[in-house]
């Protein structure tokens, strides 16, 4: 049986992205479904450098 606590919706002020706290590049290619290898983190890092930590916000729902 589900607790009262599992069917209330999440508070909003719980749910935040990338651009609002900082995160590491292993999260960003984690976000886009893929193992992080160092190729990939390389990348996700320089993507990040590039575009701003708002990046991430394109891969998650």
């Amino acid at each position: 049986m589900d607790s009262e606590s599992d069917q209330r919706p999440t508070r909003s002020d719980r749910l935040f992205t990338g651009g609002e706290r900082p995160y590491d590049p292993e999260d960003l290619v984690m976000a886009t479904g893929h193992d992080p290898t160092p190729e990939r983190v390389e990348k996700a890092r320089q993507l990040i450098e590039k575009e701003g930590p708002q990046v991430i916000e394109r891969y998650l729902p």
